[in-house]
């Protein structure tokens, strides 16, 4: 029976999914196998011993120490895609956010409360102070083109912007997805330069932090407007402060405020309500329960955020998974252990991700005898060792 620790309120939808005869759901757990988790902070969180997976139901794992996790052999699962059509969604109303002022002039209409009959003739009069530019025929420049980014551009296209996109690092994949009609940037100057709207969709990592600055306002267009439905921090604050003065951005969107930004002239700040659609917690709770599923009972790692991507169908015996250090001799000493032992492998599958290998061997035996889990877990450079009955 697996423990699974739910650490935020999950959606009851996605937690169905665990089978009631092989999980137990709780929101306290000593010793869990698993944790599912949205936006609770885990940083200063013991990892319990037992513990094999966690899961985010969304995107961002800044919440998560996953260095930690690494060096115990946890993995870590993130839901992307999940959430990408409400951030889509929230993302082209900021488009228009940014293109007419609604929110200004929806509070101003307020100020009208107890004119009376006035009303009418005053909104007729004052309506031009509110005055804004349509989106059909500018040109939207989408910097980053994953999940969201892609629904963004192929979403911006079909309401007749013209769009160019910019990703180095595209896959295969997201690329199938993105329209024809989206061009393909030679370089983020050039971009910048050609664009009346920026909108950013990539991660913040060390390497994007502070990625919209000085440097890249100078290469943007007078007038420019930015939106930024990704995360926090992508943007240098005090840069932006000078572009809208300078009158280089007319509009900033976003929908990560801070203290300096809310204090802004210019920006309209959304308070992070990009995945928050009932439809997105749903699939973003079943996304990361199939995860977990999947990999403790058949050792399988989809979407994992510290551990290289491997899946394999079972052969119908026991399954071994190790996790180890990126070094050289590392299958040839598991496999011999494995012969000394007895076992033929009838399957296996290694990957790699940075510093970190992962193994799957299926062997020609029903059960395998759990002091193979002492055994290979004492081979220098091993991490962590499952077997799968």
């Amino acid at each position: 029976m697996f423990k699974i620790q739910t650490l935020n309120k999950i959606d009851p939808v996605g937690l169905k999914n665990f089978p009631l005869d092989q999980y137990e759901i709780a929101s306290e757990f000593s010793n869990p196998d698993g944790i599912i988790v949205r936006s609770m902070k885990m940083h200063d969180m013991e990892l319990p011993s037992n513990l094999k997976a966690i899961a985010r139901a969304g995107a961002g794992v800044n919440n998560i120490p996953i260095e930690k996790c690494t060096n115990q052999g946890v993995v870590v699962f993130n839901t992307p895609g999940a959430n990408a059509h409400a951030v889509k969604e929230l993302t082209i109303a900021g488009l228009l956010l940014a293109s007419r002022d609604i929110a200004g002039s929806i509070e101003w209409a307020k100020t009208l409360i107890g004119k009376g009959d006035e009303v009418p003739a005053l909104i007729e009069a004052g309506k031009k102070n509110f005055a804004g530019q349509e989106i059909r025929g500018k040109t939207l420049a989408v910097i980053g083109l994953g999940a969201i980014g892609v629904l963004v551009a192929n979403a911006a296209q079909a309401l007749g912007m013209n769009v160019l996109g910019y990703d180095p690092f595209i896959s295969v994949k997201h690329a199938w997805k993105l329209s024809r009609n989206v061009k393909q940037a030679e370089g983020m100057e050039s971009l910048l330069a050609n664009a009346d709207y920026v909108t950013l969709q990539i991660p913040l990592t060390p390497e994007t932090k502070g990625f919209i600055n000085k440097d890249k306002f100078k290469m943007m267009k007078d007038g420019v407007r930015v939106l930024n439905f990704a995360r926090g921090g992508l943007v240098n604050n005090q840069d932006l402060a000078a572009a809208i003065e300078a009158g280089k951005v007319a509009r900033y969107i976003t929908d990560f405020p801070d203290e300096e930004t809310l204090k802004m002239d210019k920006v309209i700040s959304i308070p992070h309500l990009g995945a928050s659609t009932a439809e997105s917690e749903t699939n973003c709770a079943v996304m990361a329960v199939d995860e977990i599923r999947e990999f403790l009972e058949n050792g399988n790692i989809i979407n994992s955020v510290n551990f290289p991507a491997a899946e394999m169908e079972r052969t119908g015996g026991a399954r071994i998974v190790v996790a180890n250090k990126n070094v050289p001799n590392m299958v040839s000493q598991i496999s011999t252990l494995l012969a000394g032992e007895g076992y033929n492998i009838a399957n296996m599958l290694n990957r790699n991700k940075a510093d970190i290998a992962y193994n799957i061997i299926d062997v020609d035996r029903k059960e395998a005898d759990l002091s193979l889990i002492d055994k290979i877990g004492a081979i220098d450079g091993v991490i962590m060792v499952r077997i799968i009955q």
